[in-house]
């Protein structure tokens, strides 16, 4: 049994973010992270109400950190990709997809 918080992230959508990634690619090679959507806070209390994460023991960016990244996990299992939360050049929080060689099969798979 898969264990873990999306809280208020929508796996449609993530999957839906995913597929539209993959497909800009228009199977070129990439490596790294895409960033797939950014919540356009760097603060923590807003992400902690924009992805409801009401629970948040430790409301510090090492608490948030610990979280996030527990949550990374449990999307990048559902998704079968990996997924991981960071922060933009802005300071912004975003949720990243690392790329390591996409192909246009991939991307006719991701978007089917």
């Amino acid at each position: 049994m898969l264990r873990g918080k999306i809280y208020g992230i929508c796996l449609d959508r993530v999957g839906q973010l995913i597929a539209k990634a993959k497909k800009r690619l228009n199977g070129n090679s990439h490596h790294g992270q895409l960033l797939l959507e950014s919540y356009c806070t760097g603060d923590i209390n807003d992400i902690v109400y924009i992805l409801v994460l009401y629970d948040l023991k430790e409301r510090t960016p090492e608490g948030l950190t610990k979280e996030l990244e527990k949550v990374a996990s449990t999307l990048s299992r559902i998704a079968h990709d990996e997924l991981s939360f960071g922060y933009t050049e802005e300071g912004h929080l975003g949720l990243y997809l690392t790329v390591t060689g996409v192909t246009m099969e991939t991307c006719e798979l991701a978007a089917a």
